[in-house]
């Protein structure tokens, strides 16, 4: 995966502030940071749903486990 540098990002910024221009850059940055903070919320919740999903499958495949294992004592009793 490529890296990108500082000298890579100087160069994004000043295209930036000549093509936006120095009164609309700081708008587009904050707009910019609302769409990142956005997607990290929106990514985050997704994987914590995922993971409440995974363990709620673990809890259950374990309860019937548990009563597979209690009928074999009951049969061989």
């Amino acid at each position: 995966m490529p890296t990108i540098g500082w000298f890579e990002i100087l160069i994004v910024v000043a295209i930036a502030i000549i093509v936006l221009g120095p009164k609309d850059f700081p708008v587009m940055l904050k707009k910019v940071g609302s769409w990142i903070g956005t997607t990290k919320k929106y990514i985050n919740n997704i994987q914590s749903e995922v993971s409440n999903i995974d363990l709620e499958d673990n809890s259950i495949q374990k309860k019937e486990i548990k009563k597979e294992d209690k009928k074999e004592e009951n049969k061989n009793a």
